[in-house]
């Protein structure tokens, strides 16, 4: 009897086991239908695309705005404009669909929005905002065959530049987009205080104490870290040591 019960037990599992296969065939089989399908449809929306940039590639070229929702455009379906398949600029979307222009105007942007973080380090400690970048831009030299330059263009360049290891990063204080050229990340403690910089034009470390219930220790520590970086000034002519950021100064003064 016991044998008996044994051999029904072995012949149950393994149904089992043939019914686990085929289902896992089955699945196997619908998921490669499955990206055979969206695969097809990523063909199509690609050369849809292509056919866009086409027929509006003046549009793209003299309009940011146009270029800009181009662009997303683009992300929304997973294509990078900058993304090279070859390591070539020339490899670029942007080459392919619209010729060397526009590919050549963020390539040249790029090597722009670097050359102003490098020469303003020295004032902010590299950190600067994405709309001072673009006003010293507009007063350098032409780009682009003298193509406009909008927020998102110094994005798409900053963002470009991400595959060289090159430590630029867009980073967002407050409401603010600024653009970071120095590989070392903000804490959290310090991204408050250049947040409430923001808000309140300076602080102090009583203000600090104050409104954000430090102990006077802490917020020692992270505006000595923040002077250090040169990412903010200190005045001290007023009755208690006042700090600013730099990049807010200028906001202020434009």
């Amino acid at each position: 009897m016991s044998s008996k019960r044994k051999g029904v037990g072995l012949g149950a599992f393994s149904n089992r086991t043939l019914a686990t296969s085929q289902y896992a065939s089955h699945g196997n089989a619908l998921r490669s239908e499955h990206l055979s399908s969206l695969e097809t449809q990523l063909s199509v929306f690609q050369s849809l695309l292509h056919q866009f940039a086409l027929t509006h590639a003046k549009d793209i070229k003299s309009n940011p705005t146009f270029r800009a929702e181009f662009a997303r455009m683009c992300n929304a379906i997973g294509v990078d404009p900058l993304a090279s398949s070859n390591g070539k600029k020339e490899g670029s979307i942007w080459a392919q669909m619209l010729g060397g222009s526009v590919n050549d105007f963020y390539f040249e942007l790029a090597v722009r929005v670097v050359e102003v973080c490098r020469d303003t380090r020295a004032e902010n400690g590299g950190l600067i905002l994405v709309k001072e970048v673009r006003e010293k831009v507009h007063k350098g030299r032409r780009i682009g065959g003298g193509m406009e330059v909008s927020d998102d263009d110094i994005l798409h360049a900053v963002k470009s530049l991400k595959p060289l290891g090159s430590g630029f990063a867009v980073v967002t204080i407050g409401s603010k987009q600024m653009i970071r050229s120095i590989p070392k990340e903000l804490n959290t403690d310090q991204s408050t205080v250049l947040e409430a910089i923001q808000v309140l034009g300076y602080i102090t470390v009583s203000m600090l104490q104050v409104n954000l219930h430090w102990e006077r220790a802490r917020a020692k520590t992270v505006i000595n870290d923040l002077l250090a970086d040169s990412l903010v000034w200190v005045d001290t002519q007023a009755e208690e040591p006042e700090y600013w950021s730099p990049t807010f100064i200028h906001e202020t003064i434009s």
